[in-house]
């Protein structure tokens, strides 16, 4: 009898751990760079792993009904194994709801040419609805965005300004920097702000990123583009989304790079001067000169003032001259966590919407306008601001 116990014993701790240690996805996937014609999603599984995305059209058939194509996260040529897996998906097309899968299959061994799998994870199309996204499109006549900024680990705090913003009826939601104080590891990075984000949106809704000066701080900075942004040659893009075009700017550190804070590890004059040289370029596109509304997303504002910090003065000096000359209807931005509303000067020639840090901007176009309105966590308008098309 007591064999037969311990016996029963040893079956129940190796289901138990067998249930314990079945692969996962752990987070996500959410969309990173949604675009006319592609999207980059990503996802982190709780084991090393190969992983892909499996896409279908949006057109009322099962999900089962037949093999859909799958769609490696490999790199030259060769599956990566990895927790994190981001795969850029290219040739849809605009206006195109849909549907897909994301999947981990463990890697328990490799070894020379042979590899040794272990049990898949994905996502659910069985019990639950496929995850649906739908693509950019430049000729959609209207469109919506979300922005906030400097939530600093308030993770309690972006539920709130999501939902005063009507996130559910919103093309997409900007990320302007500072959604944590210093990017000290993974886990933080997750628990800190995007589990929430991708619980509430960031599955089906594309969420852009401008880096703010805090995620350039703590050991996991240099790994930001990892996990945002991650298929893109830089942090710095251009977007279109209906009669809207986006520049998506990254303004880097707030102190010289010889200050003491940083331990001489930063290079952003360099990185800002570099920049520019692209900015210069994409505001003569004509994704950017045939849009209706032209908006710079931007994390530190320029501000022609004596006590400015030298981060804003780089943006001052060396974005401020190209955008001046560019037909920019407004550039929002963040980091001085308080509300501002400045209007066009002599030296910034566009309006400078500074969003606060318990705040949150909702744009809206419509009848040749964009509509921008400022809410804070009660819901409570704190400004409303109305740019015409020109």
């Amino acid at each position: 009898m007591k064999r037969l116990l311990l016996s029963l014993l040893c079956i129940c701790f190796s289901v138990l751990g067998f249930a314990q240690d079945r692969i996962s996805i752990k987070h996500g996937p959410y969309l990173q760079n949604l675009k006319e014609t592609e999207v980059t999603i990503v996802w982190m599984a709780s084991k090393p792993s190969v992983g892909w995305v499996e896409l279908a059209p949006d057109d009322g058939s099962d999900y089962y009904q037949e093999a859909r194509p799958k769609y490696f996260d490999s790199t030259n040529g060769v599956k990566n194994t990895s927790l994190l897996h981001a795969v850029k998906i290219t040739g849809l097309t605009p206006g195109t709801n849909y549907r897909y899968r994301v999947y981990a299959e463990e890697v328990l061994d490799h070894q020379g040419v042979e590899i040794m799998y272990g049990k898949v994870a994905a996502t659910d199309v069985y019990g639950a609805d496929p995850l649906v996204f739908k693509t950019n499109d430049r000729n959609k006549p209207e469109t919506s965005f979300i922005m906030i900024n400097d939530i600093h680990g308030r993770t309690s705090d972006i539920p709130q300004l999501l939902k005063v913003a009507d996130y559910k009826n919103t093309d997409m939601v900007i990320f302007n920097g500072d959604m944590l104080s210093q990017l000290k590891n993974e886990e933080e990075l997750f628990t800190g702000f995007m589990d929430v984000s991708i619980d509430m949106f960031a599955k089906e809704t594309p969420m852009y990123y401008a880096r703010g000066n805090h995620e350039t701080r703590g050991i996991f900075a240099a790994s930001f583009q990892h996990y945002f942004s991650p298929k893109e040659p830089h942090l710095y893009f251009l977007l279109r989304q209906g009669p809207i075009c986006y520049i998506f700017l990254d303004t880097g550190e707030d102190k010289p790079d010889s200050d003491i804070e940083y331990s001489g590890i930063t290079d952003y004059d360099n990185y800002r001067t570099e920049q520019a040289k692209w900015l210069a370029e994409a505001v003569k596109s004509k994704d950017f000169t045939e849009a209706k509304y032209r908006v710079i997303i931007a994390h530190m504002p320029p501000l022609p003032d004596k006590r400015l910090w030298h981060g804003q003065k780089e943006v001052l000096e060396k974005f401020v001259p190209i955008l001046n000359e560019a037909n920019v209807d407004v550039m929002l931005s963040g980091h001085l966590h308080r509300y501002f509303n400045n209007k066009p000067t002599s030296s910034v020639k566009f309006p400078v919407i500074d969003n606060a840090h318990k705040t949150v901007v909702k744009g809206v176009t419509k009848d040749n306008k964009l509509e921008l309105k400022v809410m804070d966590l009660e819901g409570k308008t704190v400004d409303q601001i109305v740019l015409n098309a020109k």
